[in-house]
């Protein structure tokens, strides 16, 4: 089997959990010849100062992503559940924040 040519590498994007973070954050992309590969690249390239605690590599081809184009459409019908409104009760005057 072959190997593939550098320019034909996969499009990964990369997320990095850091010490103090409880979820994974979008750091960047790279291109890697393999998985195992971009988890090792991701780890040289965006976490170099030791601050990650955990890398998550997805090859940009497997993510499926809304188009903005489509915000109307598919944020809309959240609008009609109103139950998802604090507007059914009061809140009282001394509870601060709110």
């Amino acid at each position: 089997m072959g190997e593939v040519p550098h320019a034909e590498w996969p499009l990964y994007e990369v997320f990095v959990r850091g010490r103090r973070g409880l979820n994974h954050v979008h750091v960047g992309s790279l291109h890697a010849a393999d998985d195992r590969s971009a988890v090792r690249n991701a780890r040289d390239v965006y976490t170099r100062r030791n601050e990650g605690v955990s890398i998550w590599v997805v090859r940009a081809s497997a993510i499926t992503a809304s188009s903005p184009d489509e915000k109307d459409r598919l944020f809309d019908p959240a609008g009609d559940k109103a139950y998802r409104h604090p507007t059914f009760y009061d809140i009282p005057s001394d509870v601060p924040h709110m």
